[in-house]
């Protein structure tokens, strides 16, 4: 035999037989009865299925009550493995899941791609909202009726998409917390030990969490997540999934405390390799695109909010920044300053520019009058009977030499050119007076800004602040699980 599939069902009479429909030959395609086998395993009910009515969905059923059964569905799930024959075993742990018509065959398909497969499904709440919510806002039996009728089920079986939500428990395309479907070789179950019945908690806490996160941590197993199927949790007044969102929270406390107790550390979501294997209806697509579509928008809102926080730390760094380093009334009083030293630098040129004009004017003038102090010492030094030939032509000399030079200082070479004139008409005459010129450029002055006694600093503390709020995000977001 190819298939076994344990059910586990816990007073149920309501929402057990759609899903034993949906597990029998009449719903699940290309496989045949003979092919595999269906293990119900009553855990205890205190209104058990009709048995007749079980065994009338088809003659490869088993049916299994368990008397004296603890609240956790653990040993009923390890009663079904015990009694399983195929070579590969399917466990629902929750009977009230309804499944869609490709499972099985896919499970047994998927099965041969991997010797360690570990064959998983997503997990649904009929109801457009959580299930939890949905509850605790008058969603009941009589509505989950009118929506199944709505699409038509089960002749139209991939409608369920369009009617439910994803479990907390489980994405679209992983990671997933736990599988409601949850296949594995026999030989791969008994390595496992089937479930740990330690996990005595109504419901069994955290027992189907803890089941997944031990077949992926057994070594070379490898998921393989069915694309396409699922199973959907119907209204049935289930342990966790139809709890009140208050009641879920505290149970959630407990069972992961529990939990702890048990393998001494916090439950941790599985990351493994992720293998996908199946098809894609059109509902399940519509979905998909649904999903992508609003996981985009989720980011741009995501990264708008963040340019606003950012750009909200900026500014409040800028004014941090302001308050400790006066920054901008330091560069506005250096520009203030640096225009009144270049108005004084202006100033002091258009000064200097003066004082050049007056000297040449006072240079002008002294050269005048030095040429009229020579012409007098020269008369009044000549003899009387000559003197007045020679004042004609020491005055021929002096007019060509004050024509020469138009006007300018006497330097020592016009001096020697005089005194050698003067000497080829009388005896030598007492030098006159030298006079210096001063022609040097005066130095311009260099200006430079005194240095800040504080200058603006940004810690390294701060930035790696910034760059850590911006940057660092939780790469993995727990689920919050849910069965």
């Amino acid at each position: 035999m190819k298939l076994s599939v344990v059910v586990v069902v816990y007073n149920m009479r309501r929402a057990a037989p759609r899903t034993l429909l949906s597990l029998s030959a009449r719903y699940q395609r290309l496989i045949r009865p003979e092919d595999y086998e269906l293990i119900i395993v009553e855990n205890g009910s205190t209104r058990p299925l009709d048995e007749d009515q079980v065994h009338a969905l088809g003659e490869n059923i088993r049916y299994f009550f368990l008397k004296d059964a603890s609240p956790s569905p653990a040993s009923a799930v390890n009663l079904g493995l015990r009694e399983a024959r195929g070579e590969l075993v399917g466990v629902l742990i929750d009977g009230a899941r309804i499944t869609t018509p490709n499972l099985l065959q896919l499970a047994v398909r998927a099965s041969a791609t991997h010797p360690r497969a570990v064959i998983c499904t997503t997990g649904w709440s009929l109801g457009r909202d959580p299930q939890n919510w949905a509850i605790a806002r008058g969603f009941d039996e009589a509505k989950e009726d009118a929506l199944l009728e709505e699409i038509h089920w089960p002749e139209e079986p991939y409608r369920l998409f369009e009617i439910a939500t994803l479990d907390g428990s489980s994405s679209l395309l992983g990671p997933i917390a736990e599988s409601n479907t949850l296949f594995m070789r026999r030989t791969l179950w008994k390595e496992l030990g089937g479930m740990d019945e330690r996990f005595d908690q109504p419901g069994g806490g955290f027992v189907n969490l803890d089941t997944l996160e031990r077949a992926l941590n057994l070594p070379e197993a490898e998921m393989v997540l069915l694309l396409g199927e699922a199973s959907f949790h119907q209204v049935h007044g289930g342990i966790s999934t139809n709890s009140l969102p208050h009641q879920l929270a505290s149970d959630l406390e407990q069972w992961h405390i529990h939990y702890q107790n048990l393998r001494q550390q916090d439950w941790r979501l599985p990351k493994s390799k992720i293998t996908y294997y199946g098809t894609l209806p059109e509902s399940y697509r519509s979905r998909l695109i649904e999903w992508g579509s609003r996981e985009t928008l989720g980011q741009v809102k995501f990264f708008h909010s963040e340019l606003e926080r950012l750009q909200g730390e900026v500014d409040a760094a800028r004014r941090r920044l302001l308050e400790l380093t006066p920054i901008g009334a330091a560069v506005e009083e250096a520009a203030r300053r640096r225009e009144a030293l270049e108005a004084e630098l202006a100033e002091s040129c258009e000064r200097i520019r003066s004082a050049q004009a007056e000297l040449h004017a006072v240079r002008s003038s002294l050269a005048f009058r030095a040429s009229y102090a020579t012409a007098r010492l020269l008369h009044a030094m000549a003899p009387p009977a000559t003197r007045r030939g020679q004042v004609f032509a020491h005055a021929r000399a002096l007019l060509s030499w004050l024509l020469r030079w138009r006007g300018a200082l006497a330097g020592r070479p016009a001096r020697r050119e005089l005194r050698a004139a003067l000497l080829r008409r009388r005896a030598p005459a007492p030098a006159a007076p030298e006079l210096r010129h001063i022609s040097e450029e005066p130095a311009v002055p260099v200006f430079a800004i005194e240095a800040w006694d504080e200058t603006p600093l940004l810690y390294k503390s701060e930035v790696d602040e910034l760059v850590t709020a911006l940057w660092t995000s939780d790469e993995s977001r727990d689920l919050a699980p849910g069965m």
